[in-house]
């Protein structure tokens, strides 16, 4: 849990440096987010920390969440909030929402139940769903500015996390699922392996085209290094997402 911490704190950081390196005219930038610009995905950044923290300290609001008919227009109030801010403001509402999420998480047993949007998670789960969220709207931030970012060892997790969710990929396109192995490469020549050593349904390819696929930042087009051995592996490079 201290490891998957230091990464998630590390991840936020590297984005935090890089947007200080930005002007005030390119916050208006626009992402591949449709409709975002910088500031909206951190402004969303921040808010969905502040709604992590609440979670993590047993308030209610994740039942607003639970009970909405229309997620993303409680996400977009967080975004026109964002859009009445200075972008300085805007940073230290980020800032001050993931730190209360970390430390939380820094004293709690990794396997505690946390309730979350599509239902409770352990606080391991919880902290690898926030190294995603970071991750991949970071994406859109760096494509935004035209910055090739280099994959780090910190990717594990998000490659982790699209083998764990495969269960609710497949439940949420109504299709079976029967156990996948993930099998991927990472910088520096890492091999991560998940998922049981005995199923015939594999897929093998390199780390960040599975992890860029699985928050649906390149479509299965797109990843043509990725190789599925088995019809339910196959199926799962089409459903894989690693959100709600």
């Amino acid at each position: 849990m201290r490891e998957l911490l230091s990464d998630l704190v590390a991840e936020q950081q590297f984005l935090d440096q890089f947007l200080q390196k930005i002007s005030a005219k390119d916050w208006g930038k626009p992402t591949p987010a449709k409709g975002w610009s910088i500031r909206d995905t951190i402004s969303h950044l921040a808010d969905s920390a502040e709604l992590a923290a609440d979670a993590l300290n047993g308030g209610n609001r994740i039942e607003t969440y639970r009970s909405a008919t229309d997620l993303d227009a409680l996400r977009q109030e967080a975004v026109k909030k964002g859009r009445k801010m200075r972008y300085q403001d805007v940073i230290e509402w980020w800032r001050g929402g993931r730190a209360k999420v970390v430390e939380p998480l820094s004293h709690m047993d990794p396997e505690k139940r946390i309730e979350w949007i599509a239902g409770a998670m352990s606080a391991r789960t919880f902290a690898t769903m926030r190294m995603m969220e970071n991750w991949a709207h970071g994406l859109d931030i760096y494509a935004a500015m035209k910055s090739p970012i280099e994959d780090t060892p910190r990717i594990r997790h998000i490659c982790f996390l699209g083998w764990k969710t495969l269960p609710y990929a497949f439940k949420t396109a109504d299709m079976d699922y029967s156990p996948v192995r993930v099998e991927v490469m990472g910088p520096g020549y890492a091999k991560w392996v998940y998922g049981p050593a005995d199923t015939d349904q594999v897929i093998k390819g390199p780390a960040g085209e599975w992890a860029r696929l699985a928050v649906h930042r390149i479509k299965r087009k797109d990843a043509k290094n990725l190789k599925a051995t088995g019809e339910v592996a196959e199926t799962a490079l089409e459903v894989v997402r690693a959100y709600l």
